[in-house]
């Protein structure tokens, strides 16, 4: 992806054609599921350089397997790529002012992240292009926690595992199911992914297999199973298979 630099702003252009947003409902849910906001859709962000700040919007984003890659578009109609944790970044008082990631920020005022979203580059093995698989591992690493709702929300989700879980109070593991793609559906949608519950007797009434999809409803909250799933559902309740 190359770069084309104006009035000290390096700017990443798309290559292709980009992924608009379906309507407000759908750029809301994206945009809490990349971070960029808790329950407000912002409409504007600060894209910082080491010289200056100026406001811009996000119009799409392209996918590269399971990254997601920002267009933003500045008040004069240039357009850049940007990965979502960086533009989140730049929201920070303190962004340019010390190392981010271990990495300073280009002191020519460039988005250095977008750089490494290169999907013209030279393959890695399997086909993907080396530096997005760098972005992506670093994105991954920086996982941000989610701003969960404290009431009782409906959910989807699929079931992806019967597992247990050692009991430090029992000589016996608990017994656990795994879920996949949780998603929070209602007035304020918001996207989970992956998430755990107790294996119940009263959720195994429903003789649930692994790949049924199912809503219910229940409370979510910040308690990791593993270092990959961080939320726990409580108390489901009104399940139905889909």
């Amino acid at each position: 992806m190359e770069a084309t630099k104006v009035n000290g702003i390096k700017y990443y252009p798309p290559q292709e054609d980009y992924i608009a947003f379906d309507n407000e409902e759908d750029y809301a849910e994206k945009g809490r599921a990349w971070g960029l906001f808790a329950k407000t859709p912002k409409a504007h962000f600060w894209y910082k350089s080491a010289a200056a700040q100026h406001q811009v919007s996000i119009k799409g984003y392209q996918e590269y397997g399971s990254m997601s890659v920002l267009i933003v578009e500045f008040e004069d109609g240039r357009l850049t790529s940007i990965h979502p944790s960086y533009l989140k970044e730049m929201q920070s008082g303190t962004f340019g002012k010390e190392p981010i990631g271990g990495e300073a920020e280009d002191a020519e005022g460039g988005a250095p992240s977008a750089a490494d979203l290169d999907a013209t580059g030279s393959a890695e093995e399997g086909g993907k292009p080396a530096k997005a698989a760098k972005a992506q591992k670093r994105t991954k690493e920086k996982k941000e926690k989610l701003e969960l709702p404290v009431d009782k929300v409906k959910f989807t989700a699929k079931v992806k595992q019967f597992t247990t879980k050692p009991n430090p109070f029992s000589d016996r593991d608990d017994e656990v199911l795994l879920l996949e793609e949780v998603a929070i559906v209602g007035d304020s949608p918001l996207a989970i992914g992956d998430a755990w519950c107790g294996y119940s007797n009263t959720l195994k009434g429903f003789g649930l297999e692994e790949g049924n999809v199912i809503s219910f409803e229940g409370k979510v909250v910040d308690k990791k199973f593993n270092k990959e799933i961080l939320y726990k559902v409580n108390n489901p309740s009104k399940i139905v298979i889909q």
